[in-house]
């Protein structure tokens, strides 16, 4: 196992694996969509096959809906109630 540096402050790194480049590439895209992020990197899963697809996001550069939901959540932490739940 690699070891996981923290991103810096406003930054997720972002892990997706799948059996299939595709349907990786295709989260890759929806996040890219809401935040501007790295260019993807992208490496084998295992010894049987998929993809694990890499790339940090910038969540201080958020487009909607991600900034509304990242504007939510932030308030849901001082009340300690989960984003999105009533």
């Amino acid at each position: 196992m690699e070891s996981q540096e923290t991103p810096s402050a406003g930054y997720a790194e972002v892990h997706i694996v799948s059996a299939s480049p595709e349907d990786a590439r295709r989260v890759a895209e929806v996040l890219r969509r809401c935040f501007s992020a790295t260019e993807q990197r992208s490496y084998p899963a295992n010894s049987e096959g998929g993809t694990r697809l890499e790339l940090t996001v910038d969540t201080t550069r958020a487009a909607e809906p991600a900034r509304s939901w990242l504007e939510s959540s932030r308030s849901a932490e001082h009340t300690g109630q989960e984003p999105g739940r009533d």
